[in-house]
């Protein structure tokens, strides 16, 4: 049954007898400000307003999906910076600007070339910038059907910020729910979440540290399972991973130093070894790779980008500013990167198109002396947030990284719309060539299709991606930006033992205390797996038929030490070992 939604539209706060928050008002840093703490312990962040979440099971959106909105809190003390950005997104979607000064904003966008038909002006007033932070969140009910806002309490005596959500969802007419009463009073920040799309999401133990016992925000105190419990309900999230925070990052926000890419890919920051929080970022990493998979059960791809250092050297351990580059805003077709300056900026651009390629990569410079806005703690993600569109259409498919020459690949995804899917399309062709030629995908069950593509004899790599068209006229591809962008299938030519083995993935986790995967990419035919340990005995056998995907093995308490996991097939044998603790 389709679930219903019970709609929460809060009034505006237009009002507020400090001039601490006067329409527009002077720039606010991220962090609080010395007036701000001192009225944080008399602040009422609750609302004695019930508002429940969902009344049925909802999606929360990644960032990559497509967007209808990107909105802004418009601060004139950076309107070259917020005019950059205008300039890009315009190209891709509607831009919600929040501003009572919208004729000065109009003129001046106008009058340095931005095209003005995508924007829209919200007559709202703002505290701060940090739109981030505060902003609604998209979820869907059912995976694709009614678009909704979630909303968490700011974690900052923001009033007009904190009602800037309600005033979006206004604005274009859709349901808004806010964990602001009761027991589901959520303090929560937007640069602290990170979503796959799928129910996985990480943060910072800054979202159990806020919410714990003798908090400063006067909300009920939750243990962690309380807070997963109210992710889950207002936002689908059923694995909510969270990471100790940084040292010397102030903020304690996940943007500042990783992104996720899509389902399966991380970009982190990384410093010199031994610097400022390039320790415990790598500890983070590891603790994420050695207890969590991604959606599709396999371990998170990591790809480091270098957080550059001051003119003079310096990192947030001696004196310098916390500057990355993962603080980035994809909308669409284009993404927008936080820049400093050219001499360490072209390598961080190159490996986001390497990573991201046929996407428009934009460097927005946030650190020059007119503007600079990493000073404030905060770049270009923390100043942005989206929308995403009223009518998804939902494809989720693992890219396939290698295959050998001579063989066939089966290319599998996810997709899903709310009228359902009326056709399907692998489009592929080998690198070198210009016209793509085109596979069927066949429906399978539970919303998923599946193709077979031929990889040529040639060892030439493949170039593909996938179509989706809804049975009401819903056009999408995944990459979003194909056929100009694609994934690419690396073809090599391997004997099948060669094959195997290099297919067949290491153990994960390992060393494990109870269960190891292994990720049997593309290995055609029955397998029989058998586990052994160091003296030979045989602790476990099982024949698998159509082995490809992952391979979950129980290990039993007793078996402690090292085991020698092995394979057989028509490809011969491949042994792999693993540590059981």
């Amino acid at each position: 049954m389709k679930p219903t939604y019970s709609k929460f539209i809060l009034p505006l706060l237009l009002f507020c007898s400090t001039s601490l928050f006067a329409q527009e008002t002077p720039f606010l840093p991220k962090k609080l400000t010395q007036e701000e703490k001192g009225i944080l312990s008399n602040y009422q962040f609750r609302s004695a307003q019930l508002t429940p979440p969902p009344s049925g099971s909802v999606r929360a959106a990644a960032e990559w999906e497509e967007v209808e909105y990107l909105v802004l809190a418009w601060q004139p003390s950076f309107q070259n910076i917020l005019r950059q950005i205008v300039a890009a997104a315009v190209n891709e979607c509607k831009v919600l600007i929040a501003t009572q000064n919208q004729a000065s904003v109009s003129s001046y966008l106008t009058s340095n070339g931005v095209n003005l038909t995508n924007v829209i002006f919200l007559n709202a007033p703002s505290n701060s910038i940090w739109i981030r932070d505060y902003a609604g969140n998209t979820i869907y009910s059912d995976d694709v059907g009614q678009r909704a806002l979630t909303d968490w309490i700011y974690n900052r005596p923001r009033p007009l910020d904190n009602a800037m959500p309600s005033a979006h969802a206004t604005s274009i007419g859709i349901p808004i729910y806010i964990t602001d009463s009761g027991t589901n009073d959520l303090v929560n920040t937007g640069g602290n979440y990170m979503s796959d799309g799928l129910g996985n999401a990480f943060a910072s133990e800054l979202i159990l540290e806020e919410n714990a016992v003798g908090n400063p925000y006067n909300v009920s105190a939750k243990t962690e399972e309380q807070i997963d419990n109210i992710m889950f309900n207002y936002m689908g999230i059923d694995n909510y991973i969270k990471m100790p925070t940084l040292p010397y990052d102030e903020i304690h926000h996940i943007d500042m130093h990783m992104k996720l890419l899509d389902e399966e890919t991380l970009l982190v920051s990384r410093y010199p070894n031994g610097v400022a929080d390039g320790p415990q970022i790598q500890a983070n990493i590891n603790y994420v790779l050695n207890n969590f998979t991604s959606h599709f059960g396999t371990p998170y791809d990591v790809y480091w980008i270098d957080a550059p250092p001051s003119t003079s050297g310096s990192y947030p351990d001696t004196g310098g500013l916390y500057r990355t580059y993962s603080n980035s805003v994809i909308i669409n077709k284009t993404i927008l990167v936080p820049t400093y300056r050219p001499e360490v900026d072209a390598a961080a651009l190159a490996l986001y198109q390497q990573l991201m390629p046929g996407y428009t990569v934009v460097g927005i410079d946030v650190d020059n002396a007119g503007e600079n806005l990493i000073s404030s703690l905060g770049a270009i993600h923390c100043i942005t947030h989206t929308i995403g569109v009223a009518d998804p259409l939902l494809i989720v498919h693992q890219p396939i990284d290698e295959a050998n020459a001579g063989t066939n690949v089966s290319v599998n995804a996810m997709i899903k719309h709310s009228s359902g899917i009326l056709e399907a399309t692998v489009f592929w062709r080998e690198q070198g060539t210009t016209d793509f030629n085109e596979a069927a995908m066949n429906f399978v069950s539970n919303d998923n299709w599946t193709a077979t593509i031929p990889i040529p004899s040639s060892g030439n790599d493949i170039e593909y991606y996938i179509y989706g068209h809804s049975n009401s006229g819903k056009k999408l591809n995944r990459p979003i930006v194909a056929p100009e962008g694609y994934w690419t299938i690396n073809v090599q030519t391997l004997s099948s033992e060669e094959w195997a083995l290099n297919h067949i993935s290491e153990p994960y986790p390992n060393p494990t205390k109870e269960m190891v995967n292994f990720n049997l990419d593309q290995i055609e035919g029955d397998v029989s797996v058998t586990i052994t340990n160091t003296i030979g005995q045989l602790l476990f056998s099982q024949k698998i038929t159509s082995a490809n995907g992952i391979l979950s093995l129980n290990l039993q308490p007793e078996w402690n030490g090292t085991l020698f996991v092995q394979f057989e097939g028509d490809f011969g044998k491949v042994t792999k070992k693993v540590i059981k603790l």
